[in-house]
């Protein structure tokens, strides 16, 4: 490695050549002459041993000049090989054995003829050689094909290649087996167009190798994307494979930790048999523009051999990307010189510019960053302009204009931007909103179809406005479709081509739009994209957007004048904070079409959050005006644009942009700085939402060169125990432990070499990384399956780049197929104590069939044998780290962790370097404090630092970065991290390690219970106050006396107690009263009543030393006028009650027998108490002789009818006084009182029934009492019935009747009578059924009682009773007895007979008084049903007597 360049420089895209120091310049010099000569001497080897891939298609005169080309009259096919490389010795053997399997003619044609000739008698000798080789070709080919044996066979795929999905820029290569006699040729296709390297140098490259053909293709971009074939074709036949490679694009930055591919070194074919080299000299530096101005870069081009009038491909790129000629930049080449001017500089075109010279070759590149600094601003104080206005989603009618915020703000924050729109013919520029926008990133509508149009952007800041942008591209307001077709691209052929015939279908409504959805979301707008139906016919379609507000059912249509024609929709002037749905309609000629399907509910506002300050900023020198700036990304930032970074001089609190066009990655070169000046940097973060805050400032570094610079540090000292985490069929992951001596300053990172080993001989070493690696774990790719490899690894700090480790042992790069994870690594020893240790580490990189669920760490003595390793853990476990508890202190111990998943427990890590168990002096533990303002923090203190040490604090074991939640503070030799908010947020493992020490650290755990605690100490230490059982409340006593009260849980003494009303203090005296308990802590306030000025607050302050307390009741409005009117009842009942007074107030109650008797209950009455009813004021009963001293007074009312309305009071006094109580039963109060009657009547009444009469059927229920007023509905079939001479009702006494006369086949059905009580109904149904005959029933079918029954019976107690009568009807009638309107049922007691069907017995064997009763028999057949009824009274003797 070299000495005198710093290894970030090394490989640094932004590094310049112009930067190196003469000693540099000479070293590089002597390497490249040193290359040229092996490459020159390993053509002259191949030439000299016939062994030259190419044949030379150049004349040559005498001093070996180039002077004519030889034309072949004959090419066969050939394969493209890219020659040798001393970074590849594989391949040199397989070329070797290549040239070896050469057949006649072609080694004969590599010949080359030492003798020198005339120009004409070489090209003549060439031409002939090459004729006579193509007969003897031809020759044998047409020996072998009349000679055809058994052996000769068709091409055939042993191993066809396989599809693949890569990043951009990455590389991949396709791979095949070919069998197949004789040797078929090989050809690559990319969507069925034939691949040659030749047309697209350092793109694509061929190999073949003992049957085995491959396909590499180099930087992957979006183009690239494809369907690739592979056709191997023969004598015999041909066949083809397919695959396909999809190249996806990063939205964002590539992260460089992950593993990616390692590019190889590119090779190329040599033109014409000559190998050009390319050197680039005299090339521009670093440069610094200013907007508007010209810059010009050129650099000078040194091919060799120099060929007349040959010119190389000469490219320029700024940022990777290739730019192409147009009005801000034009190339230039004069043979030897590549130029570019860029004619009118704009922040755009900052950026890394790279010269690329392409021969057929190879190529050279050289690259230098340009920056451009802000015009000077036409207004004093306005911001900067926005750069790289870009038209995105561009349709009929709208498009999506975003640009990025510019770095200078002028001093005052930007207010937003204004977009202007110049449609391309003109000149005039028309602006597209009114109010500023704060989102970068705007839709404009109304654009006329058809038309292009250009844009650019202004911010606006309190001083005023911005200059313009640069104009973006010109983009047309048209379908994508029609844009698409336009252009004449076309996706890749797919082998399948597809005709659709489609009818004509004119006037058809068009159907619903599909896929509707709100694309973007801010507080100024809102945009809606979808998809057109399907069912539209040929006419153009266009589109109503309605909105709706969520909670609400109505739509309302946005654009109501003019339909859309895009299915794009901007809608703005919508509410911030409220939530809306939307739909569409499509609509033309023919009419308006179904709306879609509605959106959920999106609340107006902003969706994208402005990202998070970035982290840590650190500075590191470069050169003498440069420094290398790193910092930490943004948290969770959204969108990320990238980041600018500012420059401040030491002291001068003036901070400067050290680029204008936002960069992507975490790391920057700041160019332009002043050799011995102390600079600080800090970063911020910008996505379409805004810039972030910026980040902390950086500690202050001195511009100076890099190496020499006087940093006390060595490079650290080789990593080891190099093992591999996970191997595929070309890559393998590999781990290592850290050096044991970093050199003094932190580890920058890591880089990877490697070496294949052949037959027990190692190869040579090549680079697996450029860019170092922070992790200490790395993927080398592009490795060959089943090959054995070493590998090394080197790890640099500022001081550079340090001797590489020990090669590993001997790996076999084939791929696991395990299903148990592999092992876990990184493994790291903190907080070492005498009787416990903290065990960290990483998961396994092969994760195994299944995802790992848990991990087993096992421990042993550092000295026992293998067999001595045992588990820590019984169950595993989740995390990442653990405390292991040490068995035996004072020993070492070594630690190992082995990962599991569902198929089983994986193979174990590399146990770590022996660790002993003891507790070093001076260890110190993290300490919880608590200081006066209830602050809670943890402190950890270290006395062994160095300068370069640092106190770095975890959570759970990963690195505080958040400063959201904590704030940390190091001073000297202690260190604090202060929680802002204590909460649940908080809970987990807070542990503190210091760097450059023996390993001083700690933790400490802050569980559920222990938040708790913190915060009650918090609370008690910066808010002390007196504890309260009860806050102050309100009560009310006897005669209305009002209590204002609380009770303090602890309090002195000598405590002070305030009373306070509306702010002023109260004091004892005739309306208040004041007590204090000191034993019992109740403190209490005493008021006769409350007064109208009484309303207000009402507060006890309460002072016991430092401790307060005070506690109010708001006594004001509603609240206080009903404590008053309730103060003012208590004691007015109070004086009542020292009287004859009414317990309970006059109310009434209706009675069983519809009796309503009106009842109040009385108190503290004496024998001369006198209790006086009135009706209507006229007295109705008097009572002077009340027996009792408390009880209930009423009043009857029998059969009440509307003349008992009327006002009802009684009056009860004495000397004493009298107290009155009033009850007004007239209109409603009558009404109520009455429909209480009719409910008890209804529900008194007995089931309907039926009887056969003379005459017909008669339907009746009971009642226990009628009123006039009762309102009765008879029903028939659930319909009123209408009653006519035939149907009739009636009431005999508290019978309720229907007469049907002669009944017909009709009347069947269900009846029903309804009572109506005026708050509902009650129901009485029956069901009426018979033959339906056109007249009447006879006598002898209708179930009839013909008659035996007396209609009185009374008999003796312990008589014995019996009845017969005759029962009659056909069918014959069912018979049941009744008591009391319920059913009989045969026991020893009763005994009922049913005999011939014709006589009904009841017999009651031993008669007593519980029978005495109503009686019933009830018959019942299809046609009628009859009862008859008799009344049963028993005596006793004694009775009778």
């Amino acid at each position: 490695m070299s000495g005198s360049i710093p290894f970030y420089q090394k490989h640094h895209r932004h590094y310049d050549r112009g930067y190196r120091s003469k000693e540099v310049e000479s070293a590089i010099s002597q390497y490249q002459t040193s290359s040229s000569n092996y490459a020159a001497q390993s053509n002259t080897f191949l030439s000299c041993n016939g062994g030259s891939l190419f044949p030379t298609y150049l004349a040559m005169d005498k001093e070996n000049q180039i002077i004519g080309y030889v034309v072949p009259i004959f090419r066969g096919s050939q394969e493209y090989a890219s020659g040798f490389s001393d970074m590849d010795e594989t391949r040199v053997k397989e070329g070797s054995g290549y040239v070896s399997r050469r057949s006649l003619f072609t080694r004969g044609s590599e010949m080359e003829r030492t003798e020198q000739t005339s120009r004409k008698v070489s090209m003549r000798e060439s031409a002939e050689r090459i004729s006579l080789n193509k007969r003897i070709y031809e020759n044998e080919e047409y020996h072998k094909r009349m000679n055809e044996d058994s052996l000769m066979h068709a091409p055939e795929f042993v191993i066809k290649p396989r599809s693949h999905t890569v990043w951009e820029k990455q590389c991949v290569r396709l791979h095949c087996t070919v069998s197949g006699w004789p040797e078929p040729r090989v050809v690559w296709y990319k969507n069925n167009v034939t691949i040659d390297p030749m047309a697209h140098p350092g793109k694509y490259k061929l190999e073949s190798s003992y049957n085995v053909h491959s396909l590499e293709i180099n930087r992957c971009d979006f183009d690239d994307t494809a369907q690739y074939r592979v056709s191997a074709m023969n004598s015999k036949g041909e066949l083809s494979s397919y695959a396909s490679i999809v190249v996806k694009r990063f939205k964002g930055e590539v992260d460089d930790s992950l593993p990616k591919p390692r590019r190889k070194s590119e090779q190329y074919v040599p033109e014409y048999g000559i190998n050009f080299e390319t050197h680039i000299v005299d090339g521009f530096g670093v440069s610094f523009g200013r907007e508007g101005e010209t810059m010009s870069l050129g650099a000078t081009v040194i091919i060799s051999p120099n060929l007349p009038r040959y010119q190389p491909e000469v490219q320029w790129y700024r940022d990777d990307v290739l730019l192409q000629p147009s009005k801000w930049c034009q190339m230039h080449w004069s043979g030897d010189r590549a130029g570019l001017t860029l004619t009118h500089l704009n922040k755009e075109d900052e950026g890394l510019y790279t010269l690329r010279i392409t021969t057929k070759s190879k190529y050279e590149t050289y690259s230098a960053y340009v920056f451009v600094r802000d015009g000077d601003a036409e207004v004093e104080g306005a911001p900067g302009a926005p750069l790289d206005v870009t038209c995105q989603d561009a349709n009929k009618d709208y498009v999506i204009v975003t640009w990025k915020q510019p770095a200078v703000d002028g001093g005052s924050s930007i207010l937003g931007y204004f977009v202007d729109r110049c449609e391309v013919g003109t000149t005039h520029w028309s602006q597209c909103n009114d109010t500023p926008i704060k989102f970068a990133r705007f839709p404009v509508t109304g654009l006329v179809e058809g038309r292009s149009y250009t844009f650019r952007v202004r911010a606006v800041n309190k001083s005023g406005m911005s200059r313009p942008s640069r104009a973006s591209e010109p983009v047309a307001a048209m379908d994508p479709a029609d844009r698409a077709r336009m252009r004449g691209t076309s996706a890749p052929w797919t082998g399948q081509i597809i005709v659709t015939e489609e009818e004509p279908a004119e006037g058809v409504v068009p159907g619903r739009p599909k896929n509707l959805e709100v694309t973007e979301a801010t507080k100024n707008y809102m945009v809606l994209s979808w998809n057109p139906p399907g069912e539209r016919g040929h006419e153009g379609i266009m589109y109503y957007v309605e909105k709706c507000v969520s909670g609400t059912d109505s739509w309302q249509r946005v654009n109501t004048e003019i339909p859309v024609k895009s299915p794009r929709f901007a809608l703005f002037d919508l509410a911030e904070g409220k939530a809306y749905s939307f739909r569409v309609r499509c609509c033309n000629s023919a009419g308006v079409g179904e709306p879609s399907e509605a959106t959920e509910a999106i609340t107006v506002g902003d969706k994208l959050d402005i990202p998070s300050a970035p982290g840590r900023v650190v500075p590191t020198r470069n050169t003498d005006t440069s420094v290398v700036v790193t910092w930490e990304a943004s948290k969770n930032a959204k969108e990320l644009v990238g980041y600018y970074i500012e420059a401040s001089v030491v002291g001068s609190h003036t901070y400067e942009p050290c680029n204008n066009k936002p960069v992507k990655g975490t790391r920057f070169i700041c160019h332009g700085l002043v050799t011995g000046q102390s600079y600080v940097f800090r970063v911020k973060a910008l996505n379409a939402a805004g810039l972030s805050d910026c980040s902390q400032e950086s500690e202050a570094i001195e511009v100076k060169a890099a190496i020499g610079g006087g940093i006390p540090h060595a490079s650290p000292t080789p990593p080891h125990g190099i093992s591999v985490l996970e191997c595929v069929r070309d890559s393998m992951v590999l781990a290592w432990k850290q050096p044991t001596f970093i050199g003094g300053a932190d580890i920058t990172g890591y880089f990877v070499d490697y070496r294949e080993v052949v037959n027990g001989v190692p190869g040579r070493w090549h680079e697996a990384n450029i860019k170092a690696v922070s992790e200490r774990a790395y993927r080398v790719s592009d490795l060959k399956e089943n090959r054995k490899y070493q590998f090394q690894v080197r790890a640099a700090n500022m001081a550079g780049v340090g001797i590489p480790s020990r090669p590993s042992d001997t790996f076999v790069c084939e791929e696991w197929t395990i299903a148990v994870p592999g092992p876990p690594h990184d493994l790291q020893v903190t907080e070492v104590r005498a009787k416990s240790v903290v065990l960290l580490y990483k998961p396994p990189v092969y994760q195994g069939r299944d995802p790992v669920n848990g991990f087993y760490i096992d421990i042993k003595e550092a000295s026992a044998k293998e067999e001595a390793w045992r588990g820590v853990n019984e169950k595993a476990v989740s995390n990442n780290y653990m405390k292991i508890k040490i068995p035996k202190e004072g020993e070492s111990y070594v630690f190992r962790v082995r990962a599991q998943n569902k198929a089983g427990v994986g193979k174990a890590s590399d146990p770590t370097e022996p660790v002993l168990a003891e507790t070093k002096p001076g260890t110190t533990e993290i300490v919880v404090e608590v200081d006066d303002e209830g602050v809670i923090s943890l402190n950890f203190a270290c006395s062994n630092l160095t300068p370069d040490s640092k106190f770095v604090w975890y959570k759970n074991y990963e690195e505080i970065t958040d400063d959201t939640r904590l704030t940390i503070e190091t001073k000297g030799e202690k260190s604090k991290a202060t929680f802002k908010t204590l909460a649940e947020d908080d809970i987990g493992i807070y542990s503190c390690a210091v760097t450059h020490t023996d390993g001083a650290s700690s933790s400490y755990t802050l569980s559920a219970d222990e938040l708790k605690k913190l915060l009650g100490i918090s609370h008690d230490h910066k808010f002390p106050i007196i504890p309260l059982k009860t806050e102050l409340a309100v009560e009310l006593q006897e005669k209305g006396r009002v209590r204002f009260w609380l009770q303090a849980e602890k309090i002195s003494a000598n405590a002070k107690i305030d009373y306070v009303f509306n702010d002023n203090n109260l004091s004892q005296g005739e309306k208040y009263k004041m007590n204090f308990n000191k034993e019992t802590g109740v403190i209490e306030m005493l008021m006769e009543s409350l007064r109208p000025e009484d309303e207000g607050t009402f507060t006890f302050q309460l002072q016991d030393g430092k401790a307060t307390n005070q506690s109010s009741l708001v006594l004001i409005g509603d609240v206080f006028k009903e404590l008053q009117k309730e103060s003012e009842f208590i004691c007015k009942e109070w004086h009542r009650k020292q009287g004859p007074h009414f317990v309970e107030y006059l109310s009434y109650e209706v009675t069983p027998e519809c009796s309503v008797v009106l009842k109040c209950k009385v108190g503290n009455i004496k024998k001369d108490t006198v209790a006086v009813w009135y009706k209507d004021g006229r007295e109705v009963k008097g009572d002077n002789n009340l027996p009792f001293t408390e009880g209930v007074l009423k009043l009857e009312i029998a059969q009440i009818s509307k003349k008992d309305s009327g006002i009802y009071e009684i009056v009860m006094k004495d000397d004493r006084g009298k107290d009155t109580s009033t009850l007004n039963l007239t209109d409603q109060g009558f009404r109520d009182l009455m429909n209480e009657v009719f409910g008890v009547i209804a529900n008194s009444s007995t089931p309907l029934k039926i009887q056969s009469t003379e005459e017909g059927i008669r339907l009746y229920s009971f009642v226990s009492y009628y009123n006039d007023a009762l309102q009765v509905t008879w029903h028939h079939k659930d319909s009123a019935i209408a009653f006519t001479d035939r149907i009739k009702s009636g009431v005999v006494g508290e019978q309720l009747w229907l007469q049907i006369s002669e009944p017909t086949e009709k009347d069947k059905g269900k009846y029903a009578i309804e009572f109506f009580d005026g708050k509902g109904s009650l129901q009485r149904t029956v069901e009426l059924a018979g033959q339906g005959k056109a007249t009447s029933p006879t006598t002898l079918d209708r179930a009839r009682v013909a008659g035996g029954l007396p209609d009185v019976v009374t008999i003796q107690e312990k008589k014995a009773l019996n009845l017969t009568c005759n029962i009659s009807g056909n069918p014959v009638p069912d018979v049941t007895w009744l008591k009391n309107e319920r059913e009989i049922v045969t026991d020893d007691h009763y005994v009922m007979k049913f005999e011939a069907g014709k006589y009904a017995s009841f017999t009651i064997t031993t008669v007593n008084t519980t029978d005495s009763g109503k009686y019933s028999i009830l018959v019942k057949n299809k046609y009628g049903t009859e009862s008859a009824d008799f009344t049963v009274s028993v005596f006793t003797p004694d009775v009778k007597k």
